[in-house]
């Protein structure tokens, strides 16, 4: 998909807007495991997530190659669309983001105060995405996917930041919605030449990616309940699964109540705040604890904007 030229390029384009995330081993997250464990604090981006990455690659791409673009519209449950909302108005580039209604408060708030048209369709994400596309027809606007070359190369950036930060590592837990975050783990790692395990990690409630593993082709689900919306994908994407299926060691699944547990103990023994889709890697390592006993894992804290009436009410009210 890429060159690590290309990734390198990305990276450059990216630090242009905001310096490297931390990567932190935190002692405490040691104890609580038995591993030693790094975080990669995709939570400390501008927009609070890892997407920003992917949307000021694509925005620089289409400013420069699209100039009469007259919009983009897109489809989120809330970080993707925000990395658009920040890209665009850095491009002078209108944005429209289609979110399912009962959505985040908070997140729909952001990307509204980013300048996006935010308008609310469908039950869930995968709905949103098909009014997306036709919304893009009637209007002449340019739809941007959720899972894209230009969007993969740009999150991959954290990845390559990650493997050079830190020692050489065992394992790296990684959590999946569409997948561009996953792919760009797994790609970032084969382009550096590293033996890194990439271990998914999905809910129990929406593991579409994992039920396509086991089935070995694309599996639809009905529903993607789950309160970690980063996560909550019933419709995989078929070049993200290829990625997946080739490079990934496997998939774990997490319930709500084990995703709640890591939000708590990444409070804790880190006083960082992470949404349900940052805390589900934490989460699959406390599940796994005992595989990993001595050995040097990651975990990728991919945002932190998880709405207050949420984290009271699950993370806090689950205690």
């Amino acid at each position: 998909m890429f060159t690590l030229t290309d990734l390198e390029a990305a990276a450059e384009l990216v630090h242009g807007t905001f310096r490297p995330t931390p990567a932190i081993p935190w002692p405490m997250l040691a104890a609580r495991t038995g591993a030693e464990v790094w975080v990669k604090h995709e939570n400390h981006t501008p927009t609070g997530a890892f997407k920003v990455r992917g949307g000021l690659v694509y925005m620089d791409r289409l400013a420069r190659e699209r100039r009469g673009v007259r919009g983009v519209v897109s489809a989120t449950r809330g970080n993707h669309g925000q990395s658009l909302a920040y890209a665009g108005r850095r491009h002078g580039v209108p944005v429209t983001i289609l979110v399912p209604h009962g959505n985040s408060i908070e997140k729909n708030a952001a990307m509204r105060a980013l300048g996006a048209r935010l308008i609310e369709h469908g039950r869930d994400f995968d709905e949103a995405r098909i009014e997306a596309r036709r919304l893009a027809d009637a209007e002449g606007l340019e739809f941007a996917p959720s899972f894209a070359p230009d969007l993969v190369v740009g999150v991959a950036t954290y990845a390559l930041e990650l493997f050079r930060a830190a020692p050489s590592l065992d394992a790296l837990f990684v959590p999946i919605g569409l997948g561009s975050g996953i792919c760009g783990c797994i790609l970032a790692r084969d382009l550096l030449g590293l033996s890194t395990q990439i271990i998914g990690v999905q809910s129990t409630e929406a593991p579409s990616y994992q039920r396509s593993l086991e089935a070995g082709h694309i599996v639809e689900l009905n529903s993607a309940n789950t309160r970690a919306d980063g996560m909550a994908t019933r419709v995989p994407d078929p070049a993200a699964f290829e990625i997946i299926r080739r490079g990934a060691a496997r998939i774990v699944t997490v319930t709500d109540d084990e995703v709640a547990a890591a939000i708590r103990a990444y409070w804790t023994d880190t006083h960082n705040l992470a949404e349900g889709a940052g805390a589900a890697p934490l989460a699959a390592l406390l599940q796994e604890r005992e595989r990993w006993q001595g050995k040097r894992v990651a975990t990728i804290l991919c945002g932190g904007n998880i709405d207050i009436d949420l984290f009271r009410d699950w993370v806090l009210g689950a205690a």
